[in-house]
């Protein structure tokens, strides 16, 4: 008897493992959710800002419309930096938390938020002193130039106080706690959205100040949100808060940690906001009208970004923890996982894109010239919908690594020689003006992905030390 015995434990052994195995897939689909659905709400409120300048000073007109967008491009280069510490805060905050260091987290979280306020105000400071010339240099006609130097010379103090606060995003996400920011950019959002009708149509006794009553409200409610960030950090009882002895001195082994994880994201931002200037200046090349639609049109696309990105955001706290737990297999699962939920959200929204474009343009706008150039733009981007959710988590899991290179490498290549190459060509010499402009896009988009994917099948980011 004794050897049946003994193939009954062996059976009952593996069906019991095989039961524990699919409960650690269901507590990981949950855990992707439960960190998904909050980065979702915060991506979705927080670009909710521009979302809602857009709107309401788009019913000023097209002038109005341009002026918002063409100063806030060179604005994305200078973010890069802090997109930078705020993924490698996310990285390193994850990893320790995975291995239970909860105090070097801390010290990680406190090195971020002083290295992100003094470079936050010796970058954008400056700006302020040249925001006419930032316009000028983006190609803005003459009737663009005078309201996109007051919205820019507005905005820049908000950007301050944006940047400054995303490292304390990022370690609140590595910990995480993604529900915290997305509870603080509600609040954000809400503010903009008053402060935008008071301030943009003069109501309540205020003046009527349009495009310079845009900036001001967005401005103040990011005032807000990063005093509100700053209280949590420093809260005890937060998910991940810090010391106030860790803010006030740089201390090099940490600094070197960041660094060398957030210097090719970066790099990668700074190489993208740079193609992405020539980019669009390409576009605003074609007049002020199409120009407003792309503006417009970036703004509707930037609604499907939400789950993707969110998706993106839970892949890279789950890998970081699970290689500081040392379980690289479970990092590789709930990349998988992301990937499924991120393509089918994404799938959805390009669906309705293509088949409901106005619909989207009239959030914005009501020229029809506009909306006929952005509706084009929203037919042809529904197809690239799908592989931007791709690229968008694998980058996220290999972030979460610590490989941030290959991001900077498929990056660079994909913007430089994909999309300004074919822009150039499709425009400049072909003739296919804002449809060849925005084709370029899948181009651009597939050959990311295809590195990425190569990148992460080979599974080498497994074994990266932080």
């Amino acid at each position: 008897m004794a050897p049946k015995i003994l193939r009954t434990e062996v059976k009952d052994s593996e069906t019991i493992k095989e039961v524990a195995l699919e409960g650690l897939k269901d507590n990981l689909a949950r855990e992707v959710w439960r960190l998904a659905w909050p980065a979702f709400a915060e991506s979705l409120l927080g670009t909710m800002t521009q979302i809602v300048d857009t709107a309401m000073v788009g019913r000023l007109g097209p002038v109005a419309v341009a002026s918002t967008g063409i100063g806030m491009q060179p604005l994305f280069l200078a973010q890069g930096i802090f997109m930078g510490i705020n993924v490698a805060t996310n990285a390193i905050v994850a990893r320790y938390v995975g291995a239970k260091e909860r105090e070097n987290a801390q010290i990680v979280t406190g090195q971020s938020l002083l290295v992100s306020v003094l470079l936050s105000v010796i970058i954008f400071l400056p700006l302020l002193f040249v925001s006419r010339n930032i316009v000028i240099f983006m190609g803005a006609k003459d009737d663009v130039i005078k309201y996109g130097t007051i919205y820019l010379s507005w905005i820049i103090p908000g950007l301050i106080f944006m940047t400054a606060t995303m490292g304390i995003v990022g370690a609140l996400r590595g910990a995480g706690d993604t529900k915290t920011p997305m509870y603080i950019n509600a609040l954000v959002n809400i503010i903009n959205v008053l402060g935008n009708y008071v301030l943009i149509y003069g109501k309540l006794g205020f003046p009527m100040l349009g495009v310079e009553g845009a900036a001001i409200a967005t401005t103040f409610s990011r005032l807000i949100g990063a005093i509100l960030l700053i209280v949590v950090i420093f809260n005890k009882d937060s998910a991940m808060n810090t010391n106030l002895r860790y803010c006030l001195r740089l201390d090099k082994e940490f600094i070197v940690k960041l660094f060398n994880i957030a210097y090719p994201v970066t790099l990668e931002r700074i190489v993208l906001s740079v193609a992405l200037l020539f980019y669009v200046r390409i576009i605003a090349s074609l007049g002020t009208i199409p120009y407003a639609a792309h503006n417009i049109a970036m703004n509707a696309e930037s609604l499907s970004f939400m789950p993707g990105l969110a998706f993106a955001t839970a892949a890279t706290t789950l890998v970081g923890q699970s290689l500081g737990a040392g379980d690289p297999e479970r990092a590789e699962r709930a990349t998988y996982t992301c990937l499924r939920l991120g393509i089918y959200f994404m799938g959805s929204m390009g669906i309705l894109f293509y088949f409901f474009p106005e619909f989207f343009m009239r959030i914005y706008t009501d020229n029809v010239d506009v909306i006929g150039y952005g509706s084009l733009a929203l037919r042809v981007v529904a197809f690239s919908q799908i592989p931007m959710a791709i690229a968008f988590i694998v980058s996220g899991a290999l972030r979460g690594a610590g490989d941030t290179k290959t991001v900077l490498y498929a990056t660079a290549v994909g913007v430089w020689c994909i999309r300004l190459v074919l822009a150039h060509l499709f425009v400049n010499l072909l003739g296919m003006g804002f449809f060849g402009a925005w084709l370029v896009m899948i181009f651009d988009w597939l050959f990311r992905v295809v590195w990425m994917l190569v990148r992460f099948k080979n599974g080498s980011w497994k074994k990266i030390e932080i």
